[in-house]
């Protein structure tokens, strides 16, 4: 359908982009018989279930194929993808298609390390999970690197949004240290001078969720005015939930909900550099939005360099500006590592867009989905490994802090007694890291474990100056090599 409706379109002006028919999803559509999924080396049929999901290892060389049917609802094609995104497994190609009521998507999905799904287990989860109804009301507990499921009253959930500023996440863990929080996970984002953050505390002495509600009151008011920054503006927010939430979900929505439902200054342009020097970031992403009158569909075209979660972001974006996806093809094979993305959509109302700021709106999300965990080439990824205790973050957030490293992206973790903290980190002022700054804070961090990747695959890095090594040095060599073992704890 694809190729038929873009047949003969005109390209539009201004955007830049060269409409090249769209490529199919070479994958083996051929319904299989008898029910459940069939698997590659003669492992037979499973007829535990109806058929509704097909996974199967035969139908392509190079990646595991997966069918999802199912009857037709706003947000179905987000809740299959969240559920594979979940597990940690690549899509490099899907299609997208709808027939009235019912609804068919296909997926190629790969592991991380680019092969086939071997393990029964992770099969058999997924199809459970793609027959639910409701998988994202849950939180994940996938048998891939997934955490287990908290009980209900286990932690309390805090969510914040405000203005973005140098050491904002190190103010949030004192003041959260002060009322004997201790954070257990959390995830925070940043992009074009806003800052959002899903953060997952407990009480200090009990490890429980809190249920205090006037210390649960003083911590809003004291985390709504850090948020707010300077005073300079006055758009900062939080709110407190008991349970779980899927903070990459809430992330997304949040940071739309900050510009206003996305008609601020994130629908409109902004996109300076942190540090405020006035840099207009390059676009991630180059989107096209066209009309399809024939068959009252929008379609919206997508073209950027491919990464993790890529089409997951991008869905959420749709999703969460009520649009729904009726057919479509995604492909981010080949050695180009380009990302193409390609949508037929209508509002939930059932009309296409109507209207030129309807459109602005669209593309400015969308981008903005895109860049609030694209690379800009200049940040470093930084990983640290310690054994968990109350204030450890207070502390390696205030060490990143003297030493003038901004936080553009962090995901806290806790497992098994041990912190698997990720940083993506840049200097105060948007600039590529000094390699004295991580040097410094790897002599700081005592007994950890400390790993520095480069985040943009064109990214240059100062050296340090007066003969000093830095560790950053081996980093030119390639993208994302391991780097320093500063003291590993026993």
């Amino acid at each position: 359908m694809a190729q038929d409706v873009l047949k003969g379109l005109v390209r539009p002006q201004g955007h830049g982009l060269r409409l090249a028919r769209p490529r199919g999803c070479g994958l083996r559509l051929a319904r299989p018989q008898g029910r459940g999924f069939r698997l590659a080396q003669g492992r037979g049929l499973h007829l535990a279930r109806p058929l509704r999901v097909v996974i199967d290892n035969d139908a392509c060389d190079n990646a595991t194929v997966i069918r999802v049917d199912r009857v037709k609802k706003h947000g179905i094609l987000l809740e299959a993808v969240q559920v594979l995104v979940d597990l940690n497994l690549v899509i490099t190609k899907a299609y997208i298609s709808s027939d009235g009521n019912w609804f068919m998507d296909v997926f190629k999905v790969t592991d991380q390390d680019g092969s086939k799904l071997q393990n029964m287990e992770v099969m058999d989860h997924i199809q459970k999970c793609l027959e639910s109804d409701g998988y994202l009301a849950p939180p994940a507990n996938g048998p891939m690197g997934g955490f287990a499921p908290p009980a209900e009253d286990q932690f309390t959930s805090i969510e914040l949004t405000g203005a973005d500023r140098p050491g904002l996440l190190s103010e949030v863990c004192a003041v959260l240290a002060a009322l004997s929080c201790n954070i257990v996970k959390a995830e925070m984002w940043t992009h074009d001078r806003r800052a959002a953050a899903v953060i997952q505390i407990t009480d200090e002495a009990t490890r429980l969720a809190i249920h205090d509600a006037g210390r649960l009151s003083r911590a809003q008011e004291l985390l709504c005015n850090v948020m707010q920054g300077d005073g300079t503006c006055n758009r900062g927010g939080t709110g407190v939930s008991v349970g779980a939430a899927r903070a990459e979900r809430r992330l997304h929505k949040l940071m739309l909900e900050d510009r206003g439902g996305g008609g601020g200054e994130e629908a409109v342009g902004g996109g300076e550099e942190r540090g405020g020097c006035g840099k207009a970031r390059p676009k991630a992403a180059k989107v096209v939005v066209m009309d399809c009158t024939e068959r009252q569909y929008t379609v919206v075209i997508l073209r950027c360099r491919d990464r993790p979660k890529l089409l997951f972001d991008t869905l959420c974006a749709l999703n969460d500006l009520q649009y729904v996806v009726f057919h479509g093809t995604v492909d981010a094979e080949g050695a180009s590592k380009e990302a193409y993305q390609e949508y037929y959509i209508r509002h939930v109302d059932g009309h296409p867009l109507r209207s030129d700021a309807e459109r602005t709106r669209l593309v400015r999300c969308l981008e903005a989905a895109v860049e609030r965990r694209a690379s800009n080439g200049l940040e470093l990824e930084l990983e640290v490994r310690t054994e968990e205790r109350v204030g450890l973050l207070l502390e390696i957030t205030r060490m990143f802090r003297e030493n003038s490293l901004s936080i553009i992206r962090a995901a806290i973790r806790t497992r098994d007694g041990k912190a698997e903290d990720t940083f993506y980190v840049s200097d105060t002022y948007g600039n590529p890291v000094d390699g004295r700054a991580i040097d410094a804070v790897g002599e700081q961090l005592g007994h950890a474990v400390l790993r520095v990747k480069r985040g943009g695959h064109d990214a240059s890095v100062k050296q340090a100056e007066g003969g000093a090594v830095s560790v950053l040095g081996s980093l030119l060599k390639g993208s994302f090599q391991g780097l320093r073992l500063i003291r590993s704890y026993s």
